[in-house]
């Protein structure tokens, strides 16, 4: 008799509460085009979680306005965790641009839950094989002594990362550089590698295959350590710009007053889906250092890299 209270309970409270989570289709935006890094983690965690969730998970893409658009339209979601935001390192410096520009139209301190880092992805400095210098920093004596040169450097948009490093870069080596903007890091990539544009930057998933078949030349890494896939090439710290030390990462975020259930239960599934064997080493092949963390280590994070560019976009005065 226990036993059929318990069930009876039980169902009552899915009756009163709606259908279990999931119920429903679950959309992933990703705030640049198809082909970057954040576009390609998003779809294989995505297709892993679709087995174990049992409803799809429907990646679509809302590139512009340096990651912001789809920020906007995730932040303007119900929350009821079938809305989900994949980012970078992007998104805490490019809402920070937009903020202190008066143009943000959405708050990342009231406006978004984190879900989980799905990985670890570090951020490379890469330009055309032709370019000057062995490193950045060689790249910047060459520009120091070449006053009349002005180089040109690409980001995925307006307050995008490369953008803010690219300017404190050009502040702090005393240099002056042109930017380009584009929609995202594939657009990006091709320009550099046909050499219209100088210099540029991204997660290295999107660059190693270039850059080892030598149609990208990497020059910095922004991450805290030299990394393993390119040993050989220091990290900005080591090149005196400390500054534009960033570690890079890919994650998920739902709007804010999302259910702590169904937050929970999207963390769970991240994290499978990122450490099964054969998720995890595509992940890995493309330079993704799989992670499946917590739910507060994704909201940690993004707060302490906000913290970490604002002043320097306050004092560069990104628009």
């Amino acid at each position: 008799m226990k036993w059929c209270a318990f069930v009876f309970s039980a169902l009552l409270s899915v009756v009163a509460h709606g259908q279990p989570f999931p119920s429903k289709p679950v959309r992933v935006l990703v705030p640049f085009p198809p082909g970057g890094t954040t576009d390609i983690v998003a779809r294989l965690v995505g297709q892993r979680m679709t087995e174990t969730l049992g409803q799809p998970i429907l990646v679509e893409n809302r590139a512009g306005a340096g990651g912001t658009l789809a920020a906007a339209e995730v932040a303007r979601a119900a929350p009821d965790g079938y809305t989900l935001l994949i980012h970078n390192i992007t998104f805490p410096i490019a809402s920070v641009a937009a903020a202190l520009a008066n143009r943000a139209t959405y708050n990342v301190d009231t406006d978004f839950a984190g879900v989980s880092i799905a990985v670890y992805v570090p951020f490379v400095w890469t330009a055309h094989p032709g370019v000057p210098g062995k490193d950045l920093a060689e790249l910047m004596k060459y520009l120091q002594k070449e006053k009349g040169l002005r180089y040109t450097y690409g980001s995925t948009g307006p307050g995008s990362t490369m953008h803010v490093l690219g300017e404190a870069l050009a502040r702090d080596a005393k240099i002056e550089m042109t930017h380009i903007p584009f929609k995202g890091a594939a657009p990006l990539k091709q320009e550099l590698i046909a050499g219209r544009v100088n210099l540029g930057g991204d997660q290295l998933s999107s660059s190693l295959a270039d850059i080892k078949a030598g149609k990208l030349k990497a020059l910095a890494t922004s991450a805290s350590r030299r990394i393993a896939e390119l040993p050989e090439v220091p990290t900005v710290r080591e090149l005196g710009y400390p500054v534009l030390e960033a570690d890079g990462w890919n994650g998920f975020f739902a709007p804010a007053k999302t259910p702590r259930e169904a937050i929970e239960r999207l963390n769970r599934e991240v994290a499978a889906a990122v450490r099964h064997p054969e998720t995890s080493k595509r992940l890995r092949d493309m330079a993704a250092e799989p992670a499946g963390s917590s739910a507060a280590e994704q909201d940690a994070i993004l707060k302490r890299q906000m913290d970490q560019f604002r002043p320097v976009i306050r004092e560069i005065k990104i628009d």
